[in-house]
């Protein structure tokens, strides 16, 4: 059901000055829709990585899959590498459809998450038009897979972190909402604020002119506990462990955190943390973020989910983390924010391998799925 919203959202996107607007002009448009009733948001997710953003990508077995549909999950979030969908090859489009109805008849709502490759995130910074040319390349593409799936059940995101400024990106997420509404009149389009899709960059940024949509943001704050030990870049959070949740600048843990990386002549990881604690880490600091989510949403009648939260499990200790994990989990349901935990079996997964139903970390299934809410 479509109505004529066209206007509305060409006289904003008239406003917006930014580099890379010809290719953007150049892409085509599309009707707004008006959804009949409010969306469903999906909840109790889980971030399945490595299936369908990569080349060789390893896909859970269906035991594992009938395992996290029994302890409780109804949701999972694909992230799908763009760059292996505009070659012209449709092998990857026949795989994607073929693992989302498997997903679908197990009973799991699944998001399509548009995650850009580190070639594809490059490009988005240094050659704008180049990289939303990608994008929307992979969005004309997948939109006829989608179009073929339950729009109950199947939720395209139209982009996982949108690396640039906000301007850009709402006339990009424009362009790329009315490509893939052009192909699916009736599915939930997802997405997010940039550059981080956190929760503190929703505020300013206006939704879609379509009723039917959810607003996603991520939330991993603060960075110095659930980030400790990471490895991936030579960020001062590679040299930070052992700090516990809940937690103050006086608990000794932490002072004994700053005191050794003072002794080693880190001053960079040390100040992060006095300046990441300059608020006290507790579960009532969490909550107060998912009120004022909550009051976005309110203010602009559009539904949320945060698609993405979690904890390193390199060298944090089990109790912090899984407090945390049942902190955030209770502060979005109390704020009727639906949510996915990321991720399901690397660096912040919940289980040992996707292949195998042993190794599954029931205390963290817990703190997703106790409580009122919880199963």
């Amino acid at each position: 059901m479509e109505r004529g919203l066209r206007s509305t959202m060409m006289s904003r996107r008239s406003a917006l000055k930014l580099a890379g607007g010809s290719i953007l002009a150049a892409l085509p448009a599309a009707a707004t829709t008006r959804a009949a009733v409010k969306p469903i948001v999906p909840s109790r997710g889980i971030n399945l990585p490595g299936w369908f953003d990569r080349n060789d990508g390893v896909a859970p077995s269906e035991a594992v899959l009938e395992k996290l549909r029994g302890s409780g999950f109804q949701t999972i979030r694909l992230p799908i590498n763009g760059d292996l969908l505009s070659t012209g090859d449709t092998s990857a489009l026949h795989r994607i459809e073929a693992g989302v109805i498997d997903l679908n008849r197990l009973g799991f709502s699944v998001l399509l998450d548009m995650h850009p490759s580190e070639s594809l995130h490059t490009a988005l910074r240094q050659d704008f038009e180049a990289g939303s040319r990608r994008v929307a390349e992979a969005w004309t593409a997948l939109g006829v897979v989608v179009a073929n799936l339950p729009s109950e059940s199947v939720y395209p995101e139209l982009l996982n972190e949108p690396p640039m400024g906000s301007d850009a990106w709402l006339q990009l997420r424009d362009r790329l909402a009315e490509i893939v509404r052009s192909k699916c009149p009736n599915h939930t389009l997802i997405w997010g604020p940039s550059p981080s899709q956190g929760i503190w960059e929703i505020g300013e940024t206006p939704p879609l002119a379509d009723d039917n949509q959810i607003a996603a943001i991520h939330f991993y704050s603060p960075t110095a506990f659930t980030h400790q030990c990471e490895t991936w870049d030579a960020s001062p959070l590679a040299r930070i462990s052992n700090l516990p949740f809940p937690a103050t600048i006086e608990t000794p843990l932490v002072q004994e955190s700053i005191d050794t990386l003072r002794a080693d002549g880190d001053e960079q990881a040390a100040s992060l943390i006095e300046e990441q604690l300059t608020t006290p880490w507790t579960e009532e600091a969490i909550a107060s973020e998912f009120v004022r989510l909550r009051r976005w949403s309110e203010t602009h009648d559009c539904p949320v989910m945060m698609n993405e939260f979690g904890v390193l499990n390199f060298c944090v200790d089990a109790e912090s983390r899984r407090f945390w994990v049942r902190a955030v989990r209770q502060a979005a349901e109390a704020n009727q924010v639906g949510w996915a935990y990321w991720e399901l079996d690397q660096g912040f997964g919940i289980i040992q391998s996707r292949r195998s139903i042993e190794g599954f970390d029931n205390a963290m299934i817990a703190a997703l799925m106790d409580g009122p809410d919880g199963g």
